[in-house]
């Protein structure tokens, strides 16, 4: 597991410290929770798309494959 840090509002950290205390569970595993639900509710795709064939014709070196792959990879990116 990574440790980070989550600045909260004094409302927010007072209801988490209660829900912690009710229910038994740790703040950490509540917001680990939260984050879960947040991100499986997510309208994102859940799976990740097949990156798409590139036929130029004649073959690319393995450095020209890769900014073709960069520059796809920036350009969806940018769509979000």
């Amino acid at each position: 597991m990574l440790k980070t840090t989550v600045y909260l509002p004094e409302e927010l950290e007072v209801r988490l410290d209660a829900e912690a205390a009710a229910t038994g569970v740790s703040k950490a595993e509540l917001i680990r929770r939260g984050i879960t639900m947040l991100l499986d509710n997510s309208p994102r795709p859940k799976t990740a798309r097949t990156l798409p064939v590139f036929d130029s014709g004649r073959p690319l070196t393995a450095e020209a494959m890769d900014d073709v792959l960069y520059e796809h990879i920036k350009e969806r990116a940018a769509r979000r």
